[in-house]
């Protein structure tokens, strides 16, 4: 078993992240200028192309806002359009296979929960390592493989 890592730890991908919300000021920035200055554009027509941006900007930050909590009450998973708190004792198995997209947390309940914090996009060894970490704080907190 790997080190174990002291509690509270944030899994989060911290390169993708920065990329997203970098996308969304800019596209912001630029759509809303592009609004402002087409000379043609009435006021109706500039609003709605900065409540796009607007949106556009919203989506990718709620893209970003992926994280995974590991505390002493349990893992805390905040993903997309929801937040989902487990006690350890629910957690049997966290998986990272090859070509997988992010950790995908095995359930005692007989369910998977993906953890979308933790994912190998553009930091795969990140990804990897923080896998293994939360792998190794399931094993040393949680039930463990049931028969």
């Amino acid at each position: 078993m790997s080190d174990v890592p002291t509690l509270p730890v944030t899994f989060r991908p911290g390169r993708t992240r920065a990329v997203l919300l970098t996308a969304a000021v800019a596209l912001f920035v630029v759509i809303t200028a592009i609004a402002l200055l087409l000379e043609k554009l009435g006021p109706g027509e500039r609003l709605s192309f900065i409540f796009t941006a607007a949106l556009l900007a919203g989506v990718l930050a709620l893209l970003a806002r992926v994280k995974v909590v590991a505390d002493d009450s349990g893992v805390t998973v905040v993903n997309i359009a929801g937040k989902r708190h487990l006690d350890w004792a629910e957690i049997v198995q966290v998986n990272l296979r090859p070509g997988d997209p992010w950790v995908f947390l095995n359930l005692t309940d007989g369910t998977s929960l993906p953890a979308l914090g933790i994912q190998p996009g553009i930091a795969k060894q990140q990804a990897i390592a923080d896998a293994r970490a939360l792998r190794s704080l399931v094993e040393s907190r949680g039930p463990g493989d049931l028969p």
